[in-house]
């Protein structure tokens, strides 16, 4: 749970790079990769991670720059990762212009419950981050090279002069 505006903030630009490092490397052709016929797309996951900041950030009272929510998704990844990167934008400068520490302590409805804000942003960032992980899979099978996020992927190691990590 965050406490400060300023351990959000400093923790969401690098969330936000992480992110987009992995919606860049995404192709067109790669937004259809599936691990089963019935399952989620690598496009509707990276869809999904947008459309949910807008979703999430209105339920704690935040207006957020966001495609509606019943948005189609673009054909194109660059669409998507710059909808994503507006939206992340949107949602810092939202938090440090409406919200003070204290406000991270109120509680707000969310899917039935009652969350602390503070608690609602790291819960933002956690699913973002989850679906970031299904997405690496997805990406591995459409033959894309995954790029390191909290450390290096297999393909990195070469760059620092070592084998990868077995």
């Amino acid at each position: 749970m965050y406490r400060t505006i300023e351990d959000f903030t400093a923790d969401w630009r690098q969330e936000t790079k992480s992110t987009l490092k992995i919606f860049r490397t995404l192709t067109d052709a790669s937004l259809g990769q599936r691990v089963t016929p019935e399952g989620r797309s690598l496009g509707f996951l990276a869809w999904h991670i947008t459309l949910s900041l807008g979703e999430m950030c209105s339920r704690c009272g935040l207006g957020v720059t966001t495609p509606g929510e019943d948005a189609p998704m673009p054909g194109n990844a660059k669409e998507i990762a710059a909808q994503y990167l507006t939206a992340a934008k949107s949602i810092a400068d939202e938090v440090q212009k409406q919200w003070t520490d204290a406000t991270l302590e109120e509680e707000v409805e969310m899917y039935g419950e009652k969350w602390k804000r503070g608690f609602a942003l790291a819960s933002l960032v956690r699913h973002q981050t989850h679906h970031r992980g299904q997405m690496t899979v997805l990406m591995r099978q459409a033959g894309l090279v995954v790029p390191g996020v909290y450390g290096p992927a297999r393909e990195e190691w070469a760059r620092f002069g070592m084998p990868a990590v077995k």
